[in-house]
């Protein structure tokens, strides 16, 4: 029950400062407009100029603008919802929860961290905090051995497996390749702009794929560990290439240059996440086998 407790205290917090920071980060105005700065390294780099996101380049802005408002109409409808249905000892509802708690925490890190310093920060910090918490509590009260009890046995761990290490060799890839250039000819890796350091691609490379690689692997040997880590994986994919696409078309709409590459794979990936829910939740079933909220 404590557990219980600690969950609906951590989600409301992330969801009503969550909404409050997505509201300020898609209204607020004000500011000098757009303009040009020349970075440290030379480079000359266009800033947004308006709003909470006036200090951040028009890129990063159109995509902190774009992931506040997937957060907004997507993420914490989500997180209630998910966590109503956890509530309820639905089985489908516990890993909803988890996945989208990853969404939040992957979300809050990078506003944290990438974001020129706003007076939005202490919330993003407590967002992230608050997110990483939740995570631990709601991916902690599965019971790991008997978790394969939940799925049903016709569940194609081939195919989403092999989706999950796929997906992680290609961002690996899209972001090595990006950033290999910078080592080998000792040029700025394309995209720093004004900021310090390549935070995104050093969260995927870091994080993402290989927890991605791991869970798929995981899944397809019908390891315990595996259906969890790939329940999440999928989930967080949805809601983080669902912000991503949207990103993509904001950036677009304020003339961001950016490489086909990124702009044809991470929406197909988003598609292909959907359909991979899709198979997950057809082969899941409805009620926890054994549960330790």
């Amino acid at each position: 029950m404590k557990i219980k407790r600690y969950l609906i205290v951590l989600v409301s917090i992330i969801a009503f400062l969550s909404t409050i920071a997505c509201l300020f980060g898609l209204f607020s105005d004000g500011g000098p407009g757009e303009y040009e700065f020349k970075s440290i390294n030379n480079e000359i780099v266009k800033i947004y100029g308006y709003g909470l996101y006036k200090d951040n380049s028009i890129s990063i802005a159109a995509q902190g603008i774009a992931s506040d408002f997937v957060t907004l109409v997507m993420g914490v409808p989500l997180l209630i919802l998910s966590l109503y249905l956890s509530l309820k000892e639905s089985f489908k509802g516990k890993i909803l929860l988890t996945g989208t708690l990853s969404y939040f925490l992957y979300t809050y890190m990078s506003y944290t961290f990438l974001w020129m310093y706003n007076k939005f920060f202490i919330i993003y910090v407590m967002l992230m905090s608050a997110s990483l918490y939740a995570f631990i509590l709601s991916i902690s009260s599965f019971d790991i051995e008997n978790i394969k009890l939940n799925f049903s046995e016709k569940l194609p761990v081939k195919f989403l497996g092999g989706y999950q290490i796929f997906i992680g060799v290609m961002i690996g890839m899209l972001w090595l390749g990006k950033i290999a250039p910078s080592i080998i000819g000792d040029k700025v890796p394309v995209g720093l702009e004004h900021y310090t350091t390549l935070v995104i691609q050093g969260m995927d490379l870091g994080i993402i794929v290989p927890t991605a690689i791991l869970s798929g692997i995981f899944l397809i040997k019908r390891k315990a560990i595996g259906f969890l880590l790939s329940s999440v994986i999928i989930i967080k994919g949805i809601t983080m290439l669902t912000s991503i696409s949207a990103m993509i078309i904001n950036q677009a709409l304020h003339g961001v240059n950016m490489s086909m590459a990124e702009v044809i794979l991470f929406p197909l990936f988003n598609l292909v996440s959907i359909i991979c829910l899709v198979l997950l939740f057809k082969n899941t079933k409805t009620k926890v086998e054994k549960i330790r909220l």
